[in-house]
């Protein structure tokens, strides 16, 4: 070898970028799960923690976890698209989970979810641009009495009308708007 010819090798400045990608406690339990042979078989328990800190799984989280578990960003990539808890994409502030059970949807609920994918401007698993809404199926939220019914957030909105549907999503609107405000004002 010349004087002239350099080191490739920068395992240990990736596997440093890879851990401060991370919040310190995740990183931690990845070194724990590396002390196992199998520390693949920790990639789900691993992606649970990450989306739990984020509210999803950013990329260059997952590239974080891929060099720190030895894992390829492959299959990384696929344990988080191929099960239905793990989310790419950050959620909006108020989860709108739409009923599409039988009670539901022969009450309806398909042309509530047509009026609510027109009102917010997004599809099913979309999230609005300002971050306030994301929109999900659910196939039955226990309150057939009430059908149509959505749900948003914790609070179910039963007998519902495409009509009534821009008065409801105003609401939460305007709530947001009285929560930044009061943010803005205290500070925090």
């Amino acid at each position: 070898m010349s004087a002239h010819t350099c080191c490739t090798d920068n395992r240990e400045e990736v596997m440093a970028q890879s851990r401060a990608a991370l919040p310190e406690f995740i990183a931690d339990y990845i070194a724990e799960c590396c002390r196992d042979e199998k520390s693949a078989s920790h990639l789900i328990s691993v992606l649970h923690k990450v989306q739990g800190h984020y509210g999803h799984l950013p990329r260059p989280q997952l590239d974080a976890v891929a060099q720190l578990l030895q894992v390829p960003i492959a299959k990384v990539t696929g344990v988080a698209t191929f099960y239905h808890y793990f989310r790419l994409q950050p959620r909006g502030k108020y989860i709108i989970s739409i009923c599409l059970g039988t009670a539901c949807y022969v009450r309806g609920a398909e042309r509530i979810a047509e009026r609510l994918m027109d009102e917010l401007g997004i599809k099913f698993g979309e999230t609005t641009k300002d971050g306030l809404f994301s929109l999900e199926t659910a196939r039955c939220l226990g309150t057939c009495a009430l059908a149509p019914v959505i749900m948003i957030g914790e609070k179910i909105h039963g007998n519902l009308t495409p009509d009534k549907i821009p008065a409801l999503i105003e609401e939460y609107v305007l709530e947001a708007q009285k929560d930044k405000e009061r943010t803005d004002v205290t500070g925090g």
